[in-house]
């Protein structure tokens, strides 16, 4: 591992010394390619900034975003599959560490204590695909974006780095719906916002 390179204190935390050793950063550039749809995985790919779709292109010629990675592993579905089920696109430029997945594979099957880490990570990651589904059953606009900001905020604020465009489409809603529920919701002193995030009112009150 490269010395100027500082792997994430989730990742030091995850992995045994056997990975972190042979892990190494990736520079993220926007409009990048990570992984292409059938390519065969190579390397299991933690977002440490930036953000990252998944897309994939349906039958009529459409692309499909699967999911949006700010942070946290990418594709951890890839490990068991002989070829990646979509495309890995740079929306945010920023930085990944890729882990070679051979090791990985190795490391799973021969070190119980990091099996289980790893069964945890996969469970909070259920867990937060769930709030994602919860969200969507909801009708509101305002309703969806205040969910996500209590869900995957940050004490109350949740960053948009990629900006509203990128965040209605994580919402599945027009960005023009998206705007004026967030004037709504500014207007009636609910939520704020500010350089890359927006907050909910009671959390500049802490």
């Amino acid at each position: 591992m490269s010395p100027l390179f500082q792997l994430p204190d989730t990742l030091r935390k995850l992995l045994p010394a056997s990975l972190t050793a042979i892990s190494s950063g990736v520079e993220l550039c926007k409009g990048q390619r990570l992984f292409l749809q059938r390519q065969r995985p190579r390397h299991m790919y933690f977002v440490v900034g930036g953000e990252i779709a998944l897309e994939r292109l349906t039958e009529a010629g459409d692309t499909v975003v699967l999911q949006r990675v700010r942070e946290g592993f990418v594709a951890e579905a890839s490990l068991q599959s002989g070829s990646y089920h979509c495309d890995a696109v740079v929306i945010v430029a920023g930085q990944a560490v890729a882990t070679p997945i051979e090791p990985l594979k190795l490391a799973l099957a021969t070190n119980p204590a990091f099996a289980l880490r790893w069964i945890g990570m996969l469970n909070a990651e259920v867990r937060r695909l769930r709030g994602q589904c919860e969200r969507m059953s909801l009708k509101g606009v305002g309703q969806r974006l205040l969910h996500m900001i209590e869900t995957e905020g940050v004490h109350g604020r949740l960053r948009i780095g990629s900006g509203l465009k990128s965040l209605a489409t994580e919402l599945a809603v027009t960005h023009e719906a998206l705007y004026r529920a967030i004037a709504a919701l500014e207007k009636s002193g609910v939520v704020f916002r500010e350089a890359g995030f927006i907050a909910l009112a009671r959390a500049a009150r802490r």
